[in-house]
């Protein structure tokens, strides 16, 4: 696996970088090290115990010969390729090719440490508050490293990554993304902002976290556009104000309008709103978007308010108008000229507003890596790639990324995507190239690994890898298992 370079120094082979590593340092990566002349993967193996196997806390300068070998009784432990280490390149086999009896069929799971040129991050960051147009640019440390996409319901979505920011542009363009993607992708908050010039934002996002945005750390997800939050809430506003609206980037809703207050026979009050109306009681473009009321731009509510129609309201009408998160709110009465003036607000208004806002969601980030495995990686996992590809399409082979659940794209080729929180933590490494380095593994019968061309000279047993440093943890929260019976497709069959 190495070469020296002179009698101090040998020449690491797991990325395209081969760097000449001296005695007692790690490569460029921090991944590999001379240990004694000797390339050694500085950490270790990561395993999931499923059951009510006993656990041991994982630490980092611990002596793997402290541990007592409990794997090999424990209830389904999974060898994932969280520091299992690469094939590059790539005409070697996995670095474990591990088999076990699962319930009374043989199984065998294929693990590596997958080089990704091909990668990035979707982020979903739960806000109704502005961050930038679709197609803005999302900066980090000066340099471009992906775009907004279209907003989702009470989310706005980020792409990040790809190979045109990894390798298309400047070094540095390069450099500044994999550092980014890296640290999302490992749970720790990356600072970008959005936009240019006048129309700037700067976001903090974290996998799990809430997304601070322009400094303020967002609280809330909406609990539906206008429009929805009128419909769910309006009988409670029945007797207590005449009309209500909900302030929203979106779809601002109307009460008297609305086909909800049409039903509950809530009587036409005058209102006017601007923007464009879609439906009754719908409004688009009330305001521009922002970091005020519901998204839009506004502190003030009643800059939203034309004239009231004075053949149809009255002095002393009760206007509610609320945001979509319950967080803004305001209560007025219209004096004699049909002018809204600020009231004290009932206590039935004040607890519906509550009422919203108990019904949002905590705001938080959303990571998801995405990446394909090409035709190297899976040469490892088989002399015959394309088979390897015509097997998770099958559901004869399982894909999990750290043991946790990977959604394989259809279409050509193995493209995943999986949620950073349902993986061990520091599931991700790079390489200078630049690239992610990220864990993935096949799991399937071992007379399926057989016939699609796998490497069964190097197929080990459970109690052969115990051998080497590791470290075990419990599963996700999801408690995903790849090795149940009904990933695959053998299984339905068999039940039928």
């Amino acid at each position: 696996m190495t070469e020296s370079a002179n009698p101090e120094k040998i020449r690491c082979d797991a990325c395209p970088v081969m760097c000449y590593i001296a005695q007692g340092k790690s490569g460029a990566c921090d991944r590999y090290a001379n240990h004694a002349g000797e390339l050694v993967r500085l950490d270790p193996l990561t395993i999931i115990e499923h059951g009510d196997a006993k656990l041991v806390p994982f630490l980092k300068d611990s002596d793997p010969q402290d541990w007592d070998g409990n794997i090999v009784n424990a209830n389904r432990p999974f060898v994932t390729a969280v520091g299992a280490g690469t094939t590059y390149p790539d005409y070697k086999p996995a670095p474990f090719i591990v088999a076990q009896d699962i319930a009374g069929v043989d199984m065998v799971t294929v693990v590596t440490e997958g080089i990704f040129s091909y990668c990035g991050v979707k982020v979903k960051i739960d806000t109704d508050r502005h961050i930038g147009h679709e197609r803005d640019v999302v900066y980090a440390d000066g340099e471009p490293i992906g775009h907004i996409m279209t907003s989702e319901y009470g989310s706005k979505m980020l792409s990040l990554g790809g190979v045109e920011h990894l390798t298309g542009g400047s070094k540095k363009e390069g450099r500044v993304t994999c550092d980014a993607l890296l640290r999302l992708c490992n749970r720790d908050p990356v600072t970008m902002t959005i936009g240019e010039d006048d129309h700037r934002t700067e976001v903090v996002v974290q996998a799990g976290a809430a997304p601070i945005i322009n400094g303020t750390p967002e609280k809330l997800m909406r609990v539906g556009c206008g429009s929805a939050t009128i419909g769910m809430f309006a009988k409670q506003w029945l007797g207590h104000a005449d009309d209500v609206v909900v302030v929203d980037d979106h779809i601002t809703g109307v009460l008297s309008e609305h086909q909800a207050g049409k039903e509950l026979d809530v009587p036409a009050t005058g209102i006017k709103i601007k923007g464009r109306r879609s439906t009754p009681g719908r409004y688009f473009q009330v305001a521009e978007p922002g970091t005020g009321w519901g998204g839009t731009d506004i502190d003030d509510p009643l800059t939203i308010l034309g004239p009231f129609n004075p053949k149809i309201a009255w002095p002393g009408l009760r206007l509610l108008m609320v945001s979509t998160t319950g967080e803004q709110f305001g209560y007025y009465v219209l004096d004699d000229d049909l002018h809204p003036q600020p009231a004290a607000m009932p206590a039935a208004l004040a607890a519906s507003t509550e009422l919203i806002a108990e019904n949002c969601e905590p705001s938080i980030c959303s990571v998801l890596f995405m990446g394909g495995a090409g035709g190297s990686l899976r040469a490892g996992v088989t002399e015959n790639p394309v088979r390897l590809t015509r097997s998770v399409k099958d559901a004869l082979t399982h894909v999990s990324c750290g043991g946790a659940q990977a959604y394989v794209w259809p279409g050509g080729g193995i493209t995943v995507m999986v949620d950073v929180l349902d993986m061990p933590t520091q599931s991700f490494g790079y390489v200078p190239t630049p690239a992610l380095v990220a864990p993935i593994e096949f799991t399937l019968r071992i007379s399926d690994y057989e016939t699609l061309g796998g490497h069964m000279g190097d197929v080990q047993s459970l109690a052969e890898v115990a051998s080497a440093p590791m470290r075990r943890v419990a599963p996700g929260a999801l408690g995903h298992d790849p090795m149940d019976s009904t990933h695959y497709r053998w299984s339905r069959d068999r039940e039928q």
